[in-house]
């Protein structure tokens, strides 16, 4: 097998054609280290409209006060909580139902904005909206001439 050298000229237009793809990378490695975490609790992501999701969690065995929504950045981050202690006299024969803390975190796009939450039926919703502002949008330009 035969060794290929880079030197320091290599790198350093290697570098300057990578510009603005640090962040792709480190975004392909935050998305990777968080699904390998864990699937816990099973969740659903919905395309509700033309600019509006909705990413659905199963939750049940949480009260809504034990339940955490909150955006940190470009991330979306969920959080479970048990504050509540079991029964000492309850006797499980089966436990089939997961009820343990987890923190579920959803790298957000560019210009998406969580917009509201709800709980119902142990299923939580979060409502997330892309928008794009009207700098971005495309626009006509006016040509001018005879």
């Amino acid at each position: 097998m035969q060794m290929i050298k880079i030197d320091t000229n290599a790198l350093n237009q290697l570098n300057r054609a990578l510009i603005g793809f640090d962040r792709v990378f480190e975004d392909f490695e935050n998305r990777w280290a968080n699904n390998v975490q864990t699937n816990y609790p099973p969740h659903n992501v919905l395309k509700t409209g033309e600019n509006t999701y909705a990413i659905q969690l199963a939750v049940s065995g949480f009260e809504k006060d034990e339940i955490t929504v909150e955006v940190d950045q470009d991330r979306l981050v969920i959080i479970g909580e048990r504050l509540r202690e079991e029964d000492a006299d309850t006797v499980y024969l089966h436990r089939g139902l997961a009820t343990r803390d987890f923190q579920k975190v959803f790298p957000l796009a560019e210009h998406v904005e969580v917009r509201s939450s709800s709980i119902k039926n142990g299923i939580l919703t979060v409502y997330l909206e892309r928008i794009i502002p009207e700098s971005l949008k495309p626009r006509r330009i006016e040509i001018i001439g005879e």
